[in-house]
């Protein structure tokens, strides 16, 4: 298979150039609205170290609540078990920064990937640090798992976010009011927004998430991240939660784990095979990257990876 997966991924490519612009920029976030919407690339990084790419995959983008994977594996790694008293499993079935079920479910997440959940996730993270150091930890992180020193944070994005985060300044403040954070508000919004303006290529994305795909070892360097036990259920976790409301559909057409962005990033993961990244920056209405989720359905059907079966 892997010899073909170049091939694969060059044909996707092709078979994708008159899409290219599809879908509606995130322009909510001023920074992001700027982004060429006609940009697309894609990394296939397979558990042997191989890299199979495309098109823009070593051009930088915002990754956005793709980061909220690996916030996750550091609050895990800090709290163990005692992360999901802070935050649920479930889907959550509305969008991603909805605030009605937070009041149902008295300031309880429903799962980390909704805004909610990854700031009570930041919130975990912050424990016993200044907001800089947990900042300073997160992207620490990230560039360990792509063994990668490059990677940064874009410093106007962030400011940008925090300019216009009115929604979740309210999901934060909303969760506080039910003793649900144990920080000043902004400071885990700090944290929470600066993790997002992550800037990645698809290549460094792929090579980060490929510990998920391995059971939890990085084989690029050998190091054991996380357990088999819990690359499974962060596994699990992006496969029913990784999409918004679009987590279903996506798991109906793709079949894999995976983590959108609002940047148009999305890292899937192929257990057993391989990590994936793509980005493309128009998003359908679940604001999730349009073209991005063409790329994995047709990779998913070249290739027969999923986690259904062949």
């Amino acid at each position: 298979m892997t010899d073909d997966l170049q091939a694969i991924v060059d044909r996707i490519h092709a078979k994708l150039q008159s899409r290219l612009g599809e879908g509606k920029v995130a322009d909510y976030i001023p920074q992001l609205a700027h982004v060429d919407p006609r940009k697309f690339g894609m990394a296939v990084v397979t558990v042997d170290g191989k890299v199979h790419s495309a098109g823009d995959c070593a051009e930088p983008f915002s990754i956005q609540s793709v980061s909220k994977v690996f916030t996750l594996t550091l609050a895990l790694g800090k709290h163990g078990e005692t992360t999901w008293n802070r935050v649920g499993r479930e889907p959550s079935g509305s969008p991603f920064n909805s605030i009605v079920q937070l009041e149902q479910e008295a300031g309880k997440p429903r799962n980390p990937f909704i805004n909610a959940g990854a700031i009570a996730v930041s919130d975990l993270v912050l424990a016993g640090h200044t907001p800089r150091e947990a900042i300073g930890e997160i992207l620490r992180f990230v560039r360990y798992l792509a063994d990668d020193e490059t990677i940064a944070i874009d410093p106007s994005v962030a400011k940008s976010e925090e300019a216009t985060g009115y929604r979740n300044f309210a999901l934060a403040n909303f969760m506080r009011s039910f003793n649900k954070l144990s920080h000043p508000v902004e400071h885990v919004l700090g944290v929470y927004f600066h993790h997002c303006a992550i800037s990645m290529t698809c290549t460094q994305l792929a090579r980060a998430g490929l510990f998920l795909a391995a059971n939890g070892r990085n084989p690029m360097t050998g190091h054991t991240v996380v357990s088999s036990q819990r690359a499974r259920r962060i596994n699990a976790l992006m496969l029913t939660c990784g999409h918004y409301d679009g987590s279903g559909e996506f798991a109906y057409r793709v079949g894999l784990p995976g983590k959108s962005g609002v940047g148009g990033g999305i890292m899937a993961v192929a257990p057993g095979r391989a990590s994936v990244a793509v980005w493309s920056p128009g998003l359908n209405q679940n604001g999730n990257s349009l073209v991005g989720s063409l790329a994995l359905e047709m990779l998913a059907d070249e290739t027969g990876w999923s986690v259904f079966g062949h």
